[in-house]
């Protein structure tokens, strides 16, 4: 399998190159700044490129038989359009060279679906990133691909465990965080099994 990560510098991003390595995954690296990728792989390619350009993600894609993105906003907690518009770049790239299956790492709270009165706090802060997220995962779904959205708890930087709960309907109860190197870990594992095709998956340890 060869895939093409977008955000491969970022945290999850950086995390999924390397496991993606380590499983015998042919993986290329879209980045900015390809300085800021420290590895070193005989399977590794690594591509400079602007997720904004549509020519260059387009260029990008060709070849690959899948495409994760680990993109996130520069913006913050506020309003944004930028995941929504590196995403119809993207998809735009798949269609244009026949490529069908995607995992889109979002976050949890895209559909509202965190419990509680702190989960309602938690999705009122996010509200403006939720919601390019949400516009991001609508217009994948809108375009016959063959989707994974991945909506992680609150990401940690703390070391891979290959443990984590998972839910299809909402988020897996009483848990608030999940390393990045295992939303990593859930990526990797999501590429080769047929269960996670066409899903939206919520995550936490």
């Amino acid at each position: 399998m060869k895939i093409i990560v977008f955000g491969a510098t970022g945290g999850v991003g950086q995390h999924v190159v390397k496991q993606a390595l380590e499983k015998g995954v042919e993986v290329t690296a879209f980045v900015r700044t390809p300085s800021k990728i420290e590895l070193s792989h005989e399977q590794l390619h690594i591509m400079q490129g602007d997720a904004f350009n549509k020519e260059e993600v387009a260029a990008a894609i060709a070849g690959h038989d899948a495409v994760v993105s680990c993109l996130g906003s520069s913006q913050g907690m506020k309003k944004s359009t930028e995941l929504e518009e590196m995403t119809k770049n993207i998809v735009a790239g798949m269609q244009a060279h026949n490529v069908k299956r995607i995992i889109y790492t979002a976050s949890a709270g895209i559909n509202k679906e965190i419990p509680g009165i702190s989960g309602k706090i938690v999705m009122k802060m996010l509200k403006n990133a939720l919601t390019d997220h949400r516009n991001a995962v609508d217009y994948i779904k809108a375009h016959g691909l063959n989707f994974t959205i991945v909506r992680p708890m609150g990401l940690t930087n703390d070391a891979l465990t290959g443990k984590y709960r998972e839910s299809k309907a909402s988020v897996p109860e009483k848990s608030r965080t999940i390393p990045r190197a295992d939303v990593a870990h859930f990526i990797v594992k999501a590429l080769s099994d047929k269960q996670y095709e066409n899903s939206s998956i919520g995550i936490a340890t």
